[in-house]
């Protein structure tokens, strides 16, 4: 009897143990949510009724724009009780769609959901744009105020962008100071206000603008999608892969991710004043993990309209031929604080992998006496081994603080070899080798 109570005691010490090992802390030492581990598809044949739309008066015609009609699917299964709009084999041209409350979206295998490439057929309402609030073009794929959302493939939802990139690039020629929002493109999917939201196993491709823009939600999850836009030839400008928008819990796993700037960007508001406006706001607990990243800008970007982003983690990243991996952009013009940020199990190849520098397009510096000073702490790289020509492309500036990164783990080859920790107050490096030499470890102070 003893042997038994002394081996069960032992059996759930190791269980005890073996859990406390597994739980997973956030860079500023809370434990993270379980929902972050559950990466299982949503089985969409449990959500309710399908609308297959062509059998609802949508037609198999891919030279049609048919907007109205296919809203009339979503509006109906709204007004039924809910369920799930299906896209079958086929293309469908459309302009704006908005879906509702217990509406989902399956575009299947050989299905198109496909943008027009009209801006006429987008419509303009208040919307979140560049870090403002303001009256702007909608997305393709439009979902506001609700509580459980999918969109799931394996089809394509295709923005058909190639007519508004040519068109970009043309008046830049023009004028070089055109913005994003001068040239007028609509963004892919746009998911605002919203919670408990899932995009699975679907290829998001060729956006006009942004490819997805999360603005004021949580618990969303991007689970094994593909997102790609043009890096070559006719560039797809902006076209960022997933922006994050004063939001929180956010997962991104398992994603393709090759675009025209950057794949993941953390966005919350800009202007002297942006920290004073009820519009905007932070980003915390977000996890990127598990991806592959073909040609972006920056594989994870705090900026250019961000006023504060904590507990965000990159890791288990293979990057083919990647600008940055972590860029961190501090406007003169915006009071801005990125801490508790991880970045690690990184491989692959980026010209630069640590950037920190002013950034100064298009903003615009008003006076201010209380303005806060910028700040970038507690940002860990580990378990790094990559190919670089800057690994540690940093600037200082009297506009920002720099204080408590630390580098560990960490084996590349760098062209520029210009390593600096001291310009980062309270460094911390460990077992770091740069061109097959090892660096000075030094400790952080307490």
């Amino acid at each position: 009897m003893r042997r038994i109570f002394l081996m069960t005691l032992l059996l759930g010490l190791c269980l005890n143990i073996s859990a406390k090992q597994k739980e997973q802390l956030w860079p500023d030492g809370t434990k993270i949510d379980a929902w972050f581990s559950d990466t299982s598809a949503i089985d969409v044949g449990k959500l309710g009724k399908r609308y297959v739309v062509t059998e609802y008066g949508v037609k198999t015609d891919s030279t049609i724009v048919q907007t109205q009609a296919l809203q009339g699917v979503i509006d109906r299964c709204a007004q039924e009780g809910g369920g799930v709009v299906v896209i079958p084999r086929g293309t469908f041209l459309s302009g704006s769609l908005f879906f509702k409350q217990g509406t989902n979206l399956l575009v299947e295998e050989g299905g198109k959901l496909k943008g027009s490439d009209r801006v006429e057929n987008f419509a303009i309402k208040e919307t979140r744009i560049e870090g403002e609030t303001c009256k702007y073009f909608t997305a393709l794929v439009n979902v506001d105020n609700v509580d459980g959302f999918v969109i799931s493939g394996p089809g394509t939802i295709d923005g058909n962008g190639y007519h508004y990139w040519r068109q970009f690039w043309i008046r830049r020629e023009w004028n070089r100071a055109c913005t994003n929002k001068d040239e007028q493109r609509p963004r892919l999917v746009y998911i605002s206000n919203s919670k408990n939201v899932t995009v699975q196993n679907v290829k998001l491709m060729n956006s006009p603008f942004w490819t997805n823009h999360l603005y004021k939600s949580e618990r969303v999850k991007y689970l094994n999608c593909f997102i790609y836009s043009s890096t070559e030839d006719v560039k797809g400008p902006s076209t960022d892969a997933i922006d994050i928008d004063v939001c929180h819990d956010v997962l991104v796993h398992g994603c393709y991710m090759n675009v025209n700037d950057d794949a993941i960007a953390m966005k919350g508001g800009k202007g002297t004043f942006a920290d004073k406006d009820p519009n905007n706001g932070p980003n915390y607990n977000v996890v990127i993990e598990n991806c592959h990243y073909g040609r972006v800008h920056g594989c994870l970007t705090l900026g250019s309209e961000s006023l504060k982003d904590h507990n965000i983690i990159l890791r288990n990243i293979v990057c083919d031929d990647v600008n940055r991996v972590l860029w961190l952009k501090m406007r003169p013009d915006t009071p801005q604080h990125y801490e508790y940020v991880t970045v690690e199990n990184i491989t692959g190849k980026t010209n630069s992998f640590l950037v920190i520098r002013p950034w100064t397009q298009f903003y615009n510096k008003q006076e201010r006496d209380d303005m806060p000073l910028s700040q970038g702490n507690n940002i860990v790289m580990r378990n790094i081994d990559m190919t670089c020509r800057n690994f540690f492309d940093v600037g200082t500036s009297d506009k920002y603080a720099l204080k408590d990164f630390t580098f560990e783990n960490i084996n590349v080859e760098d062209k520029k070899n210009a390593f600096k920790p001291e310009l980062i107050e309270n460094t911390t490096v460990k077992n770091v080798v740069i061109n097959g030499v090892k660096q000075k470890d030094t400790k952080k102070k307490k």
